[in-house]
C-alpha cells in the first residue's frame, strides 16, 4: 500500500497569535530560569554575563546580516501566492531562498569562527569573548536555514510550528545551559571565562536541535496545500525571486542591524566609558546589569506581543492578494489594542516594582533597579511599534519601519 501523503491543517489568525503568545511565555520563564542560574552562579553573576552578552551581540550582529528579515519576507511571498492559489511558486520561493540564505548562513559562520580572536581583541576590548564567539559561531548557518522554513510555514498559515520549535530550542538551550556550565566547574574548577563559553555553545546545540525538528517536520509535510488546485502561472526567475525575497527582507534587517549595531556600541562604550570613573571589574559588572538583567525584564512584553507582528505579515498579505481590505483593517486594530494592554500594564509595574522584582528573580545580584526603572518607561511605546511594523510590512510599506528605526537610532 502506497504511504498516505500527510497535510497539515491550517490554522485560523488567532488561532496562530495563541500559539505564538503560549510559545513566547514559555520561552520567557525559561530563559528566566537560565539567567537567574547564571546571574546567580558562583564564579558568573554579573562578570560572567558581560562576557556573556558582549559576544553574543556581535554573534547577532552577523545573524542579523544573514537572515533576520527572511522569516516575514519568505511569509509575506509564500501567502501571496497561496492567496493566488500559486501553490508551485511558493514551494519555489522556499527551495531558492533556503540554498541562498543558506550559503550566506555559512559565510557568516566562517566569519565568526575565523575572525573570534580579532573581535574579541581589537573591536570589544575583552579578549574573554573569544571562547564564546567560536562556541556560537556554528549557529549562524543553521538559524540562517531555520528562518526560512519557518517563514515558509507562516506563509502558509501554521504558526504553530514555529513556535513548536521556538519552544523545543528554549528548552534545550535551557536544559544544556545550567548542564553545560556544570560541566565546566567539575571540569575546570570556577572559571567564568570558560562558564561563559559553555553558556553560549548551549545555543548551538539549542540551534541544531530546532533545525533537526523543523527539517524532519518539512520533509513529512512539504505539500501543505496537496489537495488545492494549482493556478498555472508564469515562472519566475531564480533573480526574480531573491530580487523580491531582499525587496521585503533588507528593510528589517537593516532595521535590526542598526539595533544590533546599538547593543555593540554599548559593548565597546560603556565598559570604556566607565573606566574613566571607576575599575575596570567594576564598570564590567555595571555593563553585566545592563545586559543580562535589564534587557532581559524589559524584552518579556516584547516576545509576548511578537505574536501580533509574526501573525499580521501572512495574514494582512493573504488578505491584500486577495484584495480583501476589511478583514486586513480588523486585524490590525484588534492587534494594536491587544498590544496596548500588554505593554502599558508591563511598563507601569516594572517602573513602581523595579526593586522588588531584581530581588526576587536575583537574589544574589539583585543591583540595578534605576537602570531597570529608566528602561521600563520604552515598552510600551516598543511594543506598539513592534505590532505596527508587522501590520506594514504584510502591506508592502516595508520602507517605512526601517526609516522610522534609523531615525530613531540617530537620536
Amino acid at each position: 500500500m502506497a504511504k498516505e501523503k500527510r497535510t497539515y491543517k491550517k490554522e485560523s489568525f488567532m488561532q496562530g497569535v495563541f500559539a505564538m503568545m503560549f510559545s513566547q511565555v514559555l520561552i520567557k520563564l525559561l530563559g528566566l530560569v537560565y539567567k537567574m542560574y547564571l546571574t546567580n552562579r558562583e564564579g558568573f553573576g554579573d562578570e560572567g554575563n558581560a562576557i556573556y552578552s558582549s559576544g553574543f551581540y556581535i554573534y547577532s550582529l552577523l545573524l542579523t546580516l544573514s537572515s533576520v528579515g527572511v522569516p516575514n519576507a519568505i511569509s509575506k511571498l509564500v501567502s501571496e501566492r497561496i492567496a493566488l492559489g500559486d501553490n508551485k511558486g511558493a514551494n519555489r520561493v522556499f527551495k531558492i531562498a533556503f540554498c541562498i540564505f543558506g550559503i550566506l548562513g555559512f559565510i557568516g559562520t566562517m566569519i565568526l569562527f575565523l575572525g573570534a580572536h580579532y573581535i574579541s581583541n581589537v573591536i570589544l576590548k575583552i579578549p574573554e569573548a573569544e571562547m564564546t564567539l567560536v562556541a556560537l559561531s556554528p549557529s549562524i548557518f543553521f538559524v540562517a536555514l531555520i528562518c526560512v522554513i519557518r517563514g515558509y510555514f507562516n506563509g502558509n498559515g501554521t504558526l504553530k510550528v514555529t513556535a513548536n520549535s521556538q519552544t523545543l530550542e528554549q528548552v534545550f538551550k535551557t536544559v544544556f545551559t545550567i548542564l553545560l556550565v556544570e560541566l565546566v566547574v567539575i571540569a575546570t574548577g570556577i572559571n567564568t571565562t570558560i562558564m561563559a563559553a559553555g553558556a553560549n555553545l548551549a545555543t548551538t546545540v539549542a540551534t541544531i536541535g530546532s533545525f533537526i525538528y523543523l527539517f524532519i517536520f518539512y520533509k513529512n509535510n512539504r505539500t501543505l496545500n496537496v489537495n488545492a488546485p494549482n493556478v498555472i502561472t508564469k515562472k519566475e526567475s531564480i533573480f526574480s525571486i531573491v530580487k523580491k525575497i531582499l525587496y521585503v527582507a533588507a528593510p528589517i534587517s537593516l532595521s535590526a542591524i542598526l539595533s544590533s549595531i546599538n547593543k555593540n556600541i554599548d559593548s565597546t562604550t560603556v565598559v570604556r566609558g566607565l573606566s574613566n570613573f571607576m575599575s575596570e571589574a567594576e564598570a564590567k559588572i555595571q555593563y553585566g546589569i545592563l545586559s543580562g538583567k535589564v534587557d532581559t525584564l524589559t524584552s518579556l512584553p516584547l516576545s509576548f506581543n511578537i505574536a501580533f507582528a509574526t501573525a499580521l505579515v501572512p495574514a494582512i498579505s493573504f488578505a491584500r492578494a486577495k484584495k480583501d481590505m476589511s478583514t486586513a483593517n480588523k486585524r490590525v486594530g484588534f492587534s494594536i489594542l491587544v498590544t496596548i494592554l500588554i505593554g502599558l500594564p508591563c511598563s507601569a509595574g516594572m517602573f513602581v516594582f523595579a526593586e522588588q522584582i531584581l530581588k526576587l528573580l536575583f537574589p544574589a545580584q539583585a543591583a540595578g533597579a534605576v537602570l531597570l526603572q529608566i528602561s521600563s518607561i520604552a515598552i510600551i511605546f516598543t511594543v506598539l511599534a513592534q505590532t505596527i511594523n508587522g501590520a506594514l510590512q504584510g502591506l508592502g510599506k516595508v520602507m517605512v519601519p526601517a526609516i522610522a528605526f534609523s531615525i530613531r537610532s540617530c537620536c
